[in-house]
C-alpha cells in the first residue's frame, strides 16, 4: 500500500510536468494579463501558501474554501477562518470565512475577501502631480455548498459576487468554483480537482466597453501521508487560461505537533525573476503553524524577487 501511495503522488507530479511541456512547450501564453479581477488569483491562507499553494488535493482545513470547496464537507461542526496578507507595494488583503453544518454530510459556507491597492499620486497626461491621491480595491462575497457523497468522494461549489473600484470607477462580476475530492487508503491519500473562477463580468469600468473574461483556472492536485514518515506531501498542477501552466509542491512536517513546519515551491515564482541576486528564493515559501485545542495560527513568508517579500497570517479553527 505504501508503494501505491508513492506511485500516485509521483504520477501527479509526472502529469504536471508532461502537461507543462506538451501544452505550452515553454511559450508565453498569448492571453497573459488579459483577464479582469486579477485579485481572484491571489491565494489565501498561510498554511497552503507555505506549501507552495499545493492544496487542491489536501483541502482538509478551512482554506479549502479557496482551493477546493469540496474539502470543507469533511470538517466536523462549525469552523471559521480569518487571514491577513501584507503584500508588496503597500497592497494588503484579508479573508474571513465561516463553515456551517446542515446534517452529518453537508456544509454551507460564507466568506468575504478583499484587496486594497494602497494610495497612488494623481498626475495629469504629462505626468505632473496635482497634489491629490486616489486608491482602489477589490471585494468579494461568496456562498457555497459541500457534501460527502460517501466516505471517499466529496463535492462542492461556490458562487462569488465580485466588485472592483478605482478612483470613482467600478466594475462587477459573477463567478463559480466547482470542486471534487476523492480520498482512499484510509484517508491518507487524496486527489482533488477544481474549476476556479468560471463566470462573467457583469459591468465594466466604462459603460459600453466590451466585457472581458475572468481568470479561469483548472487545478489538479494530490496529497499523501506516508506511513512511518511524519510528513504530508502535496503537489498541484494549475492551468490558467490567462497565464502559463505551473506546478506547485509542498511538504508539511507533522512530528513536532503542536508545531507544524512547512516548505513549498511553485514554478509560478519564475515569473518574478529579473536576473538580480534576489531571484534565488523566488517561488519558494516557508511557514509554520501552532495548534492549540481546535485553533491554529499559521504564518508564511513568500519571497518574490525584486517585488519584495509578502507575509501571511491566518487563524483557523472550530467553534463550539
Amino acid at each position: 500500500m505504501k508503494f501505491i501511495r508513492i506511485a500516485i503522488f509521483s504520477a501527479t507530479l509526472l502529469v504536471s510536468v508532461f502537461l507543462s511541456s506538451a501544452l505550452y512547450a515553454g511559450d508565453i501564453n498569448s492571453n497573459a494579463g488579459t483577464s479582469v479581477f486579477s485579485f481572484l488569483k491571489v491565494d489565501i491562507g498561510a498554511r497552503p501558501m507555505a506549501m507552495g499553494g499545493a492544496f487542491t488535493g489536501v483541502a482538509d482545513d478551512e482554506s479549502a474554501l479557496f482551493y477546493n470547496p469540496a474539502g470543507v464537507s469533511s470538517l466536523e461542526g462549525r469552523h471559521f477562518i480569518a487571514g491577513y496578507h501584507n503584500n508588496f507595494f503597500d497592497m494588503q488583503s484579508g479573508f474571513l470565512g465561516y463553515i456551517h453544518p446542515i446534517g452529518d454530510r453537508k456544509k454551507v459556507t460564507l466568506f468575504i475577501n478583499y484587496l486594497n491597492y494602497g494610495s497612488f499620486i494623481r498626475t495629469d497626461n504629462q505626468g505632473v502631480e496635482d497634489g491629490t491621491t486616489f486608491s482602489g480595491g477589490d471585494f468579494l462575497v461568496a456562498s457555497g455548498y459541500a457534501q460527502n457523497i460517501n466516505e471517499r468522494l466529496q463535492l462542492g461549489g461556490t458562487v462569488k459576487l465580485i466588485y472592483e473600484s478605482i478612483d470613482g470607477f467600478s466594475a462587477s462580476g459573477l463567478a463559480v468554483d466547482l470542486g471534487a475530492r476523492y480520498s482512499f487508503n484510509y484517508g491518507r491519500t487524496a486527489l482533488g480537482f477544481m474549476v476556479q473562477n468560471l463566470g462573467t463580468q457583469l459591468s465594466t469600468f466604462v459603460e459600453g466597453d466590451k466585457k472581458e473574461s475572468l481568470p479561469l483556472a483548472f487545478r489538479l492536485g494530490g496529497s499523501t501521508r506516508l506511513k512511518g514518515l511524519p510528513v504530508l506531501l502535496a503537489a498541484d498542477a494549475v492551468v490558467p487560461t490567462d497565464n502559463d501552466f505551473y506546478i506547485a509542491v509542498g511538504v508539511e512536517y507533522l512530528k513536532a505537533r503542536p508545531l507544524f513546519i512547512r516548505l513549498g515551491w511553485s514554478s509560478f515564482g519564475s515569473q518574478y525573476k529579473t536576473g538580480s541576486s534576489k531571484d534565488d528564493f523566488a517561488g519558494l515559501s516557508f511557514g509554520f503553524g501552532i495548534e492549540h485545542k481546535r485553533m491554529q495560527i499559521s504564518y508564511t513568508l513568500t519571497p518574490q524577487a525584486e517585488l519584495g517579500t509578502s507575509h501571511r497570517i491566518t487563524f483557523t479553527g472550530g467553534i463550539n
